[in-house]
């Protein structure tokens, strides 16, 4: 396939970036280049054959519009997000332009190019989302996709928002789409201030290590070469309409 990966600079990006094209895919990654991306995660792959990279920004329309005109994607894998809880507390704006009006841009630019015969019968928008759209996970300790939206934090309420989005268009317009919505990420060139790196940091140096609340929070840890095969198969089989968690 030609996947059209966004953030594929970041954490999770990068290794479905990796992983698809170990898999034979064709991929554009877009990255707008934030604090959060780092082009150094790809070095290994950057020369591929079936490799290009855009520095781009999912809310400048014209550019969407051009760059899926242009490289004719089957799948969209949207993954571009502002992801870090505590900096949608200080900064909530940001979250709001980039997950919600980024998404909505992103999918009025693979609509318009759908309805203009440069997409393929086939092609589909893969929305990559989080499980914190559910809220707190309880004593069950699991989500399944008929959770209830519960977002506690301006971060998972961007993301809910997002993930809603995604749904209206393709209920309204017709437009392919499939959700995804995944546990917490861990593994190599995460951003250094998530738990498990902040830990394993404080831990190294002989640090206190931090408490966050009671320190009885419930979390699910996925790895995130796992996560990055689970999407590349849902891109390659997902069904329109459909939502998968992982």
């Amino acid at each position: 396939m030609k996947l059209m990966i966004t953030g594929g600079a970041g954490f999770i990006g990068s290794a479905v970036v990796k992983v698809a094209l170990g898999a034979g895919h064709t991929v554009l990654n877009v990255d707008k280049l934030t604090y959060a991306a780092n082009l150094e995660n790809l070095t290994e792959i950057e020369s591929e054959e079936h490799y290009s990279f855009e520095q781009a920004d999912i809310c400048d329309g014209n550019a969407m519009v051009k760059l899926i005109s242009a490289f004719q994607p089957d799948t969209i894998m949207h993954l571009a997000a502002e992801s870090h809880v505590d900096r949608s507390i200080d900064g909530p704006a940001d979250f709001i332009q980039t997950n919600i009006v980024g998404t909505f841009t992103l999918l009025e630019a693979a609509r318009s190019a759908l309805e203009a015969g440069k997409l393929s019968d086939n092609f589909r928008f893969h929305h990559i989302s989080t499980d914190e759209v559910f809220g707190s996970l309880g004593d069950a300790g699991e989500f399944t996709e008929d959770s209830p939206y519960k977002p506690n934090s301006p971060y998972s309420a961007s993301k809910a928002s997002s993930d809603m989005l995604v749904r209206a268009w393709g209920e309204t317009f017709n437009l392919p789409v499939v959700i995804s919505n995944c546990s917490n990420n861990y593994g190599p060139f995460q951003f250094p201030e998530k738990l498990i790196p902040v830990v394993l940091e404080k831990a190294r140096r002989g640090q206190p290590i931090p408490i966050y609340g009671t320190g009885m929070n419930v979390r699910d840890w996925l790895y995130v070469y796992d996560h990055a095969e689970a999407l590349v198969l849902i891109a390659s089989r997902g069904v329109p309409g459909e939502t998968y968690n992982v």
